[in-house]
C-alpha cells in the first residue's frame, strides 16, 4: 500500500512538473480590464521599470488630471514626476499626427 501512495506521488510530480506549474512571479503582460466611467474616484495603474523603479500613475477622471510617480525599490520613496490636467489636450482634434490628419478625412467624406 505504501509503494502505491509513494508511486502515486510521482506520477502525479511528474505530470505537474511536464505540464508546467503555474508561477506567481512571471509578470502578467496583459489583463482585460472593467469599463472605467467618469464616476470611478480614481484609477491607479503601475509598472515596473528597466532601472527598479515602479512607476506608479494615477488618473482622476473627475478632474481630468494626470499624476506620475516613481517609487524607489529600496525604501519605496515617492517621487512626484508630473501632474497634468488633460482638460484642453482633450479638445484638440490632432496632434503630433501623420497624414491623413482629420480634418483631410472629414474633407473627404464631406465631398460625396
Amino acid at each position: 500500500m505504501k509503494q502505491v501512495v509513494v508511486g502515486a506521488l510521482v506520477g502525479v510530480g511528474l505530470v505537474v512538473a511536464a505540464l508546467g506549474s503555474p508561477t506567481f512571479s512571471s509578470p502578467i503582460l496583459a489583463q482585460p480590464t472593467a469599463g472605467v466611467t467618469a464616476e470611478a474616484e480614481l484609477i491607479a495603474m503601475s509598472a515596473q521599470l528597466a532601472d527598479g523603479k515602479q512607476q506608479l500613475t494615477v488618473i482622476d477622471p473627475r478632474q481630468r488630471a494626470i499624476v506620475v510617480y516613481h517609487v524607489g525599490p529600496g525604501e519605496g520613496e515617492i517621487v512626484l514626476k508630473s501632474v497634468r490636467n488633460i482638460h484642453w489636450d482633450l479638445q484638440m482634434t490632432q496632434f503630433n499626427g501623420r497624414p491623413p490628419l482629420p480634418e483631410e478625412i472629414r474633407n473627404v467624406l464631406m465631398q460625396d
